[in-house]
């Protein structure tokens, strides 16, 4: 964007400035566009054929959907970004169909992605982004909003205990959780349980669970920042004051390798529990808990947490939460 507002600054002085500026322009954009075309990677060439052809991201979108091809504005974004790579068929589709909106030779975009892919070599994944983090944010406020439920539900909690199970191929299988609440108005009869999946995977195939004292309502999804949404509903009115426990699970496993489990809260109060339970056929090497202020702040808190060797699992206690980010991580050899 730089460069197009010098060019466009310089080609006010005269007719014949404009010409040249813009000539020369569209020489470097091209020579540009070729070289990484060539030699990659993968995500920088697609940014240079996007900014090539002046197209906004929702541009390119719209011209997918007239191929049959559905890929979010936010997924086009990391794939330029390098944040992510296409991997999926329905994405591998979408990257043929932008050779072609892009006026790209033949396979020059999915050879680079499979450069990409033969010499890429596998790399501890690191914890979500600030970006990511605020960008699912406001897709729950949307999701919400869908089921006409406020942010503050008219509960709070008094505890919560979450029991997460990772798999043999080291993904989050999914998580269960058992809630404390306590109304603090008349009518609540709901509750609204949110799960985050970790990049790459797919809410649509994810299942959620009703496990005791509640039974499943309506159900909303984000593809692209992997946010669910599941409306757990009460056989009962609660009063102000009058306290609830139930207990539901969300089954995952559709994304890749996971290294962490955050939890975050809007409010303090109200004691949380944390456990991870690993599969014995993949076992990390390591286990940390970690605190965050905000998603945007720093992490702190550092501290290391033993594996149980018979049950495979490490836990935290929050006695009494504050706002902000907790969480447990680890590492895999």
């Amino acid at each position: 964007m730089r460069h197009a507002t010098e060019h466009a600054d310089v080609a006010t002085v005269t007719g014949d400035a404009t010409d040249v500026v813009a000539d020369v322009a569209t020489d470097v954009v091209a020579a540009e566009l070729e070289s990484v075309l060539r030699g990659g990677p993968f995500h920088v060439a697609l940014r240079a054929a996007i900014a090539a052809r002046g197209l906004p991201l929702q541009r390119v979108q719209h011209h997918l959907s007239r191929y049959g091809v559905k890929v979010g504005v936010t997924s086009l974004s990391y794939w330029q970004q390098g944040a992510r790579r296409p991997q999926r068929p329905e994405s591998l589709r979408a990257v043929r169909a932008l050779e072609e909106i892009l006026q790209l030779p033949d396979e020059s975009l999915i050879r680079l992605l499979a450069q990409a892919d033969e010499h890429s070599v596998p790399e501890r994944p690191s914890g979500r982004s600030y970006r990511s983090v605020v960008e699912a944010s406001g897709v729950l406020e949307r999701l919400l909003t869908d089921l006409e439920v406020p942010l503050d539900g008219g509960v709070h909690t008094v505890g919560h205990h979450e029991r997460v199970r990772v798999g043999a191929c080291r993904e989050l299988l999914g998580r269960e959780s058992q809630h404390i609440v306590r109304a603090h108005k008349d009518g609540v009869d709901r509750y609204v349980a949110v799960h985050h999946g970790d990049p790459g995977c797919a809410p649509e195939r994810m299942g959620v669970r009703a496990l005791e004292n509640c039974r499943s309502g309506r159900v909303r999804w984000d593809r692209d920042t992997g946010v669910l949404v599941a409306e757990l509903l009460f056989d009962t009115r609660l009063r102000s004051g009058d306290t609830f426990l139930f207990r539901y699970g969300f089954d995952d496993g559709t994304a890749g390798v996971c290294t962490e489990y955050v939890r975050g809260f809007r409010a303090a109060g109200g004691q949380y529990a944390l456990q991870v339970r690993f599969d014995e056929r993949a076992l990390p090497v390591r286990c940390h808990r970690f605190s965050q202020h905000s998603a945007a702040a720093p992490r702190s808190g550092r501290q290391s947490l033993p594996l149980s060797g018979l049950h495979r699992s490490v836990h935290l206690v929050e006695p009494r939460v504050r706002t902000g980010i907790v969480g447990i991580g680890w590492d895999w050899e």
